[in-house]
């Protein structure tokens, strides 16, 4: 009996993608244990369907909250939170693998192959020096974070001394991490004017979103000439989508949540709505409040979300940029998208299609599920606006992003078990989920080829 099941164990954590799900899924059933605990909260305990929701959450990086966790949660629950958003920041394969190497015994081969394809494109590297570069990276950046936080937090809003730290490292984190939790309970509105907390916090969140592997590209090279097409792919588009993020969302928004704004304080707006819409989740504008243009341009922007290897969600800036050009590339008539003087490979060009149709597949159905439980069999002209919500919503737990138009604590258990998978499938990656539940034996054999109309 015993061998049986140790057969089945190898031959199903031979899929690394698995090894990660069930490490995320311990992970939150784990935080959600915790977090259910009186000692967790200020007044009464959290019920399971909110603590498992608030560990998956802060597992996922999300930063969707049914409650304050400021107000609600005590200093140890906020603390729960703060180590759930670390390991899934990292990848919960990152940490353990770390965990092993310190105790001084040798990592699975699962293991070792979840830390490279989470982390990195290319095998070249091995797992102890990526390892390496994620623990001097991560230190580094919450490090700087944190004293720059901390000097803010305790010279320009005077807070006392142990509030100060603590509240600069749980922010530093939480904005490395992209996860957007904030133990403000309006995030960040009530420092929209503040050029230096903006920028610190766009800094960290930027760093944490275009992926390890890049941030170890610039540390080595210092030349953009001589980086990889995957790093000069992730740092061109996430600076276009940060430019034009910033004009489209400051036009949209100028006479609306704007209004009262000082022309330099409505671009600060706009810059940091437009780096943190793709997959951090703090904000400086109220959203309920935005116009539905501007709603409808942050869900694209969510739908992007960070890139490859990185502590963000959604679909990934290199595999919409792939996307633009191979289109791009076909009005042109070249067979594969080019650019910066390089073909981008057909693997990675399929890879990226499939995860664009997975991704709308997720949505659409957990929107389409959303839709049932919190406005089902009521009609339209009773529901007006309820669609856009709940699409935000189901678009923001894919992404893992967290912003909200504040419909989240209202949702029925049905609704809150729902963005649980969605946030769960947006953190892991729908690839990743496909590949994990798909044969992987390839199928040798084709039956013969036919064309058909298409367009």
């Amino acid at each position: 009996m015993d061998e049986k099941i140790e057969s089945f164990l190898s031959k199903f954590f031979k899929i690394p993608e698995r090894a990660v799900i069930l490490g995320f899924i311990l992970a939150i059933w784990i935080g959600a244990f915790f977090l259910m605990l009186p000692i967790s909260a200020k007044t009464n305990p959290l019920n399971l369907i909110d603590a498992l929701f608030t560990a998956t959450s802060a597992t996922c990086v999300t930063g969707l909250t049914v409650l304050d966790i400021g107000s609600r949660l005590s200093q140890f629950g906020q603390l729960i939170v703060l180590i759930l958003i670390q390991a899934g920041g990292l990848g919960i394969m990152t940490i353990s693998t770390m965990f092993i190497l310190m105790m001084g015994k040798r990592p699975s081969i699962t293991g070792v192959m979840a830390v490279q394809d989470t982390l990195t494109f290319k095998s070249e590297k091995g797992f102890r020096f990526i390892l390496k570069d994620v623990a001097i990276f991560t230190s580094i950046i919450e490090g700087i974070g944190t004293a720059l936080l901390f000097l803010f937090f305790i010279f320009k809003s005077n807070f006392p001394f142990f509030k100060a730290i603590y509240y600069a490292i749980f922010h530093s984190i939480s904005a490395f991490c992209n996860a957007g939790f904030s133990l403000f309970p309006d995030s960040f509105i009530r420092f929209q004017k503040s050029y230096f907390l903006n920028l610190v916090i766009c800094f960290l969140i930027v760093t944490g979103g275009i992926g390890f592997i890049v941030l170890s590209e610039i540390k080595e090279k210092r030349n953009f000439s001589s980086l990889s097409l995957h790093s000069k792919l992730v740092l061109s588009t996430t600076f276009f989508l940060i430019l034009l993020g910033t004009i489209f969302i400051t036009l949209m928004e100028w006479n609306n949540t704007m209004l009262r704004l000082p022309v330099p304080h409505k671009f600060l707006s706009g810059l940091f709505q437009s780096i943190t819409a793709r997959t951090a989740g703090f904000n400086t504008l109220p959203i309920g409040n935005m116009a539905n243009e501007t709603l409808f341009l942050l869900i694209i922007l969510m739908f992007i979300g960070a890139s490859p290897g990185s502590c963000g969600g959604g679909i990934k800036t290199s595999t919409f940029a792939t996307i633009i050009l191979m289109g791009i590339s076909k009005l042109k008539g070249f067979e594969n998208p080019h650019i910066f003087k390089r073909s981008i490979s057909k693997e990675s060009t399929s890879k990226a299609i499939s995860i664009v149709m997975i991704s709308m597949l997720i949505i659409t159905t957990g929107l389409m599920l959303l839709l049932i439980s919190e406005a089902g069999g009521k009609p339209h002209v009773k529901t007006k606006g309820v669609f856009l919500e709940l699409m935000f919503e189901t678009v923001s737990a894919f992404g893992t992003v967290g912003l909200s138009t504040g419909i989240t604590p209202h949702l029925t258990c049905i609704g809150k078990v729902i963005l649980i998978f969605i946030m769960l499938i947006g953190r892991v990656g729908p690839l990743a989920i496909a590949m994990a539940i798909s044969r992987q034996e390839t199928i040798r054999y084709h039956y013969a080829e036919e064309s058909i109309m298409v367009g």
